[in-house]
């Protein structure tokens, strides 16, 4: 944790709890072992803190469930107390790896199914918990953030109807568009960026990685991934170079209009390593498109550094990439359910948040601000002295 003084001074809102849905239980595994740690071996735990009831506890995970009746049809179940509990409710409406029976037949969970389980368990918790914060790292309808025509809305409704519930904060990783937070402009909405644990990643698994502007640039794939590349090419002290997508919008394949050929806009990669900078990969199209591009133009080794990595068409593709020399590593977080096919693969990288969760949730609890908890820029800059130091 990067700075204890804000902790060391303040005490908690409530007690704390941790439930996980399903879906989100390795994560969460993860985060309450950090919680413990944090309230047994540092100072925070010293005074008036230590003191409360249940702050240095041996887990924070409350047990709970979502049941289903052979209809199909649900319920939240919380097999423990919450009254007066500060509730952290982690979900990952990503994991299509679950499934429940209907009337015989097996189905997948969709991420309207997560989504629903959740409301179930803020209702279960709802008038009893002292605060209930829904962590939903990735958003659920989180594309479908404005209107084209004659279309829904989704996300903000998500949002309101979450509010509307009586959640407190939201929080998410890396959201599509943070401006969806205007729907709910009078509650807590956070959006982190993984941008510390890519480049620790890299560093770590990388070893004759440079940074310097000779031999690193970083790429955003298209214009909307501008801001995050901007940030990672400011604070890297390196170029970046962008692409945009040409796309078909006489036609819809998939739901969106097809993409007709990526133009790009910086300066020459020619033996240089890059760094591509996405929110997720989905099929992995556009992303293996640009690699490929990039190499074409003479590129050094091609990183991807995604926060989700969704792989919707399956790996085939990447492997095939990968054989091709196209990409060398394909680096995406552990906030959302990854095949466990995936976790071999000799390319792929885990950046792991589940630290950077948990010191969240404690900032949250103690109800300090987060940036004087975590700052990233500050990391990222002891980072890059280390990195110098030991080179």
């Amino acid at each position: 944790m990067a700075n204890l003084e804000p902790l060391i001074q303040s005490i908690p809102v409530a007690p704390l709890k941790l439930a996980s849905l399903e879906g989100c239980r390795t994560l969460a595994d993860q985060v309450n072992n950090y919680l413990v740690s944090f309230r047994h071996e540092s100072p925070t735990n010293v005074g008036q803190a230590d003191s409360l009831q249940g702050y240095c506890a041996d887990s924070y995970l409350l047990e709970c469930e979502c049941p289903r009746f052979g209809s199909g049809e649900g319920k939240g179940v919380l097999k423990e107390s919450v009254r007066g509990c500060d509730l952290f409710i982690m979900v990952d409406v990503t994991n299509y790896s679950l499934t429940y029976r209907v009337n015989g037949y097996e189905n997948h969970m969709s991420p309207d199914n997560h989504y629903q389980d959740l409301k179930r368990i803020i209702s279960a918790a709802d008038g009893k918990a002292r605060r209930i914060n829904v962590i939903m790292p990735f958003l659920y309808e989180g594309r479908q953030h404005k209107r084209s025509k004659r279309e829904s809305l989704d996300c903000a409704l998500m949002l309101q109807e979450l509010v509307d519930m009586g959640v407190s904060n939201i929080l998410t990783f890396d959201a599509h568009d943070p401006r969806v937070s205007n729907s709910i402009p009078l509650h807590g909405f956070d959006s982190f960026m993984p941008t510390y644990q890519f480049l620790k990643a890299l560093v770590n698994s990388v070893p004759d990685f440079v940074i310097d502007n000779d031999h690193l640039m970083i790429i955003s794939p298209d214009e909307g991934a501008m801001g995050r590349a901007v940030y990672f090419s400011n604070i890297l002290g390196v170029d970046m170079g962008m692409f945009y997508k040409r796309r078909d919008y006489s036609t819809v394949v998939n739901g969106k209009n097809p993409i007709v050929a990526h133009e790009f806009l910086g300066d020459d990669v020619k033996g240089k390593d890059v760094i591509i900078i996405d929110d997720m990969i989905s099929s992995g199209e556009s992303m293996l498109d640009v690699a490929k591009q990039l190499k074409e133009r003479e590129a050094g080794r091609v990183f991807v550094c995604t926060t989700f990595g969704l792989f919707t068409d399956g790996l085939a593709k990447f492997d095939e990439y990968y054989e091709k020399g196209y990409i060398s590593k394909v680096v995406t977080t552990n906030l959302n359910y990854r095949p466990q096919e995936l976790l071999t693969r000799p390319y792929y990288q885990e950046a792991d948040m589940s630290k950077f969760l948990a010191s969240i949730i404690d900032a949250l609890n103690h109800n300090v601000s987060i940036s004087s908890v975590q700052s990233p820029t500050d990391k990222i800059h002891k980072l890059l002295e280390k990195y110098k130091n030991e080179r």
